[in-house]
């Protein structure tokens, strides 16, 4: 009877526990469901409109820049003062794989139809606002004959792209299925940080000769839908999906609120929006639920739950179940399912790791195979690092050892167990641009051993996104001396012909006395770093590239920072050794100056640095451009020997520029004329001993090798892609 009775109380209790599951499923999905005011519509369509974003009455939304238009049959949203219909929207996840918050929007096709003058067409301006278009979400990319494309601001040109001449036989708009989009009848850039302005020109290229008359026309699209084939597509339709971020401003009183009320008991942390930290920070900022809590950190307490704390009801729930077994089978089952639930974890996290590895670098495996076979004493070997090494050594990356922040990802210190301070390179964008940036930085860097150049002391790749350990740097970058006002530190002529000095030395050394030729691609002042001592660090290889001992250039991809680009590779897009030696010459320019290398204050013709500076040399008023400190402690031979480098560096055909080891050894016959007593000393610094390439770094850290690693797990996968250097989306 007892056995019957027992049997018939199962299924009761079996539906009790049901019925409890399914309320706790419930609570847990409650938290997440309310995202807009409450009395607010959430819904336009299929897209959810989470506050600050609103539709209804003003209550509803931030201010008018968040206001959305929902009409009546319609089921289509538009933000409302910007007239832009809205795709998608997501709010701030700081923990999680969302990252930043992005609206989607449709951006309009630019045409240009009238080649006998320059156009603007329909624009979209965010000033004003804390929205700012996506630099790593988009592309703008133009499709036509003979035109430069060009995105402006209110001041000036800040990206664009160059078509070539198109064939006769077709009508500039055709594109070829297996186009790379690399200026023959197509072409594509990435925007820069902060940009808040969509206002595209077509300016003709009067150089072009039997241009094909035809329709031009550029748009702003999402990295994730861009392809070439398309784009003749995006003329057709005539909108395009792009991705704004979007913030809340810093000043106002909804956002000082915000930053006055974050703490444990509203399970919420805000932080401002920038680039990096050498990029100024925008003035707006995002906020995110605490790990564990989920819902909208804009409204009054809108993050709620823990995710820990329904795990135990759930736990709780089993545990009823398990008592239905017996006290003996509940005993058993216990010890064997928590061996069981602890092993299959271990296994899952290094089947993860596994697999994190092998997806992301399998693009990659040919180059490093390659790199492999070269001879063993070329590679630099750097340590492996562990994932609980390295969150150990940063506090578990906590938010007070963060060096700098941006749309790449998150620089942070760290100390070591051995005392050893160390920056942490943390990327939050895992697609396969960033991954082969990766790769080719880990190649780059593990060939290098010179004092001015920054090192690469390991990686971390049993993570989702691979973090690099570098040396750490103290003084920032040689930009910030050189441009910002408030520097405490104002750098004089002896120290800056020492940077310049350095740095030529450095730039020789990867031309010519690496292992194998390496152009940097990317010279500019924000890549050069002060040590305590004030002394260079060249940095950022992620675009570098190494070349045969016999071979002249590379075609690319044009790909660089405006002010630094050398003329005659954006035209060619063939980069080769007086490239770099080009953005170098650049540099010295901003040493003499004490200018920026793109300027809005300067009058057109002269609104980059490196023109400027011609046609001040051309008309004999070089003392009018020279910063002060220049002017008032360096000897006037010693100055004009330099600008007269520089003007050599800037020449616009390559050929008639310097090589960098002409650059060092003039650098230094100038200081042996200047300062005969101190050559010594010089001699030294431009020192490139080739023997040091062999020299094995004896600090104790390159216990394994993160390179030799990388390597290995390539070969295990048979899908694999040669990794095209200087490719992009």
């Amino acid at each position: 009877m007892n056995q019957v009775a027992g049997a018939e109380m199962i299924p009761k209790l079996m539906f009790q526990i049901l019925l409890l599951l399914g309320s706790i499923k419930a609570q847990g999905q409650a938290a997440t469901d309310q995202l807009a005011k409450p009395g607010c519509q959430q819904k336009c369509g299929n897209v959810t409109i989470p506050f600050p974003f609103g539709i209804g009455p003003a209550g509803c939304f931030l201010d008018d820049w968040y206001e959305v238009a929902c009409p009546n049959g319609t089921n289509t949203p538009r933000l409302k003062k910007l007239n832009l219909q809205v795709l998608n929207i997501t709010l701030p996840d700081f923990y999680g794989p969302g990252g930043d918050a992005m609206i989607t929007v449709s951006f309009p096709v630019i045409y240009s139809r009238d080649y006998s003058k320059n156009q603007t067409h329909e624009s979209v301006m965010l000033e004003g606002s804390s929205f700012m278009i996506a630099q790593d979400r988009n592309i703008f990319a133009a499709v036509g004959c003979s035109d430069v494309a060009l995105i402006e601001n209110t001041k000036s040109a800040v990206v664009g792209c160059k078509l070539s001449e198109c064939s006769s036989r077709t009508n500039g708009t055709s594109i070829s299925p297996n186009s790379d989009c690399s200026g023959l009848g197509c072409c594509q850039t990435t925007t820069m940080f902060g940009l808040q302005s969509f206002n595209v020109s077509f300016q003709k290229d009067e150089a072009a000769s039997g241009a094909v008359e035809g329709c031009s026309y550029a748009a702003l699209v999402n990295r994730s839908e861009f392809s070439p084939s398309r784009m003749h597509a995006l003329e057709q339709e005539g909108y395009v999906p792009a991705v704004l971020q979007w913030g809340v401003a810093n000043t106002t009183h909804f956002g000082i609120n915000l930053l006055g009320h974050t703490s444990r008991e509203n399970h919420y942390s805000c932080s401002n929006i920038s680039m990096s930290d050498n990029d100024p920070i925008m003035p707006f900022m995002q906020c995110s639920c605490d790990y564990g809590y989920a819902g909208n950190a804009y409204l009054d307490n809108g993050c709620q739950g823990s995710r820990h704390r329904i795990d135990l009801r759930y736990i709780t729930a089993f545990i009823y179940i398990a008592l239905l077994i017996g006290i003996v089978g509940i005993a058993a089952c216990l010890v064997s399912s928590g061996w069981l639930c602890s092993s299959m974890k271990r296994r899952r996290k290094v089947k993860e790791r596994e697999n994190f590895f092998r997806k992301r670098l399998r693009n990659g495996g040919p180059v490093l195979k390659q790199q492999l076979s070269s001879p063993s004493e070329n590679i630099e070997r750097s340590k492996l690092f562990k994932s609980v090494e390295l969150a150990k050594a940063t506090n578990q990356f906590n938010e007070d050892r963060v060096l700098g922040r941006g749309g790449q990802g998150t620089v942070y210190k760290g100390m070591l167990a051995n005392g050893k301070i160390v920056a942490v390179k943390k990327s939050k964008v895992i697609d396969d641009h960033y991954i082969e940036q990766f790769i080719n930085e880990v190649i780059i860097l593990s060939q290098i051993n010179h004092r001015n150049v920054i090192k690469l002391l390991g990686c971390c790749l049993d993570t989702e996104a691979p973090l690099l350990v570098y040396e750490f740097v103290p003084n920032g970058t040689l930009y910030d001396y050189l441009h910002d006002p408030n520097a405490e530190f104002p750098i004089s002529w002896g120290v800056r012909f020492q940077i310049a000095s350095e740095v030529a030395g450095a730039l020789f050394y990867l031309h010519s006395a690496a292992t194998v030729p390496i152009y940097h691609r990317d010279v500019k002042t924000r890549n050069i770093l002060l040590d305590e001592k004030y002394q260079a660090k060249l940095a950022d290889f992620g675009t570098s590239i190494s070349v045969g001992l016999d071979q002249t250039h590379v075609s690319t991809l044009v790909r660089g920072t405006f002010g630094y680009l050398d003329p005659e590779y954006f035209e060619s897009s063939q980069y080769t050794d007086k490239s770099d030696v080009y953005s170098f010459g650049v540099v010295l320019v901003e040493l003499l100056t004490g200018q920026k290398p793109i300027s809005s204050l300067r009058a057109l013709e002269g609104r980059s640095l490196a023109t400027n500076f011609i046609l001040s040399m051309q008309h004999g008023n070089l003392s009018d451009i020279l910063d002060e400190q220049v002017l008032e402690q360096a000897p006037k031979e010693e100055v004009e020997a330099v600008a007269d480098l520089a003007r050599r560096c800037l020449n616009s055909s390559g050929n008639q520029r310097p090589t960098m080891k002409e650059v060092a050894v003039q650098l230094e016959g100038i200081r042996k004329v200047s300062h005969p007593l101190k050559i010594k000393q010089t001699e030294n610094a431009m020192e490139f001993v080739l023997s040091d390439r062999a020299t094995e770094r004896s600090d104790g850290l390159f216990t394994s090798s993160c390179f030799e690693l990388i390597a290995t797990d390539t070969s295990m996968t048979s899908d694999v892609h040669p990794l095209r250097y200087g490719e992009t989306w």
